[in-house]
């Protein structure tokens, strides 16, 4: 009786060592696999924002400047209306916010 339990253990190590084997080298296979495509496909950068005193004073200044745009753009056409006056105040907007930025937050770099 005690043989045929150590033939049958025997034959499970066996079998779980082919087992281990094949898992070990599917295992490195896909290590491969993933390292050639690590070195194919370029990662993406990640870009974080920056988080200092300069920074947020900065992101409200651009959020005036957005405001007061937007608020600009309203204000033509609520009070002209006309599709050529929007226009001309969209174009004249676009040409001036550069300026307003420079001068108003001292923006010359």
């Amino acid at each position: 009786m005690s043989k045929e339990r150590a033939r049958r253990r025997a034959e499970r190590e066996a079998e779980a060592a082919r087992a281990r084997r094949a898992n070990e080298e599917r295992q490195a296979r896909l290590a491969r696999r993933r390292a050639v495509l690590a070195r194919l496909v370029p990662r993406p950068v990640r870009v974080r924002r920056q988080g200092g005193l300069l920074a947020r004073r900065q992101r409200a200044q651009n959020a005036v400047v957005a405001l007061g745009f937007l608020l600009v753009q309203v204000l033509v056409w609520l009070l002209w209306g006309s599709f050529l006056a929007s226009f001309a105040a969209l174009v004249l907007s676009l040409l001036l916010v550069p300026v307003v930025v420079t001068l108003a937050f001292d923006r010359r770099t």
